[in-house]
């Protein structure tokens, strides 16, 4: 399960743009609870705390605990601004999560065995068609990652959806489909042999209708 996170924070009765700056002097910044059948709730964080927790990854697909002044509310960052400059965040939207709640979160893809794979042994490039993939998971069971094992990866292979082993209770948002998650090209030499040898055999068979 993924990794989570606790921030302190206080309810926000100033709202617009000069109130968020000035709580931005201040080291705050302005955020909002909302959903789960109750009214919005505006808030203040500390603007490093959530910064680092954002920079550390996963953000968006971890369960977070948001402590206003001692009632805990768990949450996910479902959208957040940052400073055009100076990547510190700006505005967070975040979502509560009742018990036993399903959400839709991005799970990032990691990769295994990059270095034993024969693919790129054998002087293949490993192409990432998704880094990550929309899936519907139970809250209380967010993957950290979705592994693809790439120990008999060979050039020319594509690795799919059906590839992964994915977590109970976890499913892909696209279900129409087995798509391509990433994908090992062959080594150029390769493939311009490839196209000649079918260049010679479209040719020959030219001849021979002739």
């Amino acid at each position: 399960m993924a990794s989570s996170y606790e921030l302190k924070a206080s309810a926000r009765e100033r709202v617009g743009k000069g109130a968020a700056r000035a709580l931005r002097r201040e080291g705050l910044l302005p955020a909002v609870i909302y959903g789960d059948k109750k009214p919005a709730l505006p808030i203040t964080i500390p603007v490093k705390e959530t910064t680092i927790t954002l920079h550390k990854g996963g953000f968006t697909s971890q369960i977070g605990t948001i402590d206003i002044d001692g009632e805990k509310h768990r949450v996910i960052a479902k959208d957040y601004q940052l400073h055009p400059v100076r990547d510190d965040v700006l505005h967070v939207d975040f979502l509560r999560v009742a018990k036993g709640a399903t959400l839709t979160v991005e799970i990032p893809v990691h990769f295994l065995n990059e270095e034993i794979c024969p693919g790129l042994k054998k002087g293949g490039v490993l192409n990432i068609v998704r880094h990550t993939v929309e899936m519907t998971v139970p809250a209380d069971n967010i993957p950290e990652a979705l592994e693809i094992d790439l120990a008999e990866a060979q050039p020319g292979d594509s690795l799919h959806i059906s590839a992964v082993k994915l977590p109970k209770g976890c499913e892909p948002t696209i279900t129409d489909r087995d798509f391509t998650i990433a994908t090992i090209a062959a080594p150029a030499g390769v493939q311009e042999a490839d196209e000649s040898e079918e260049g010679g055999e479209a040719e020959a068979t030219e001849a021979e209708g002739e």
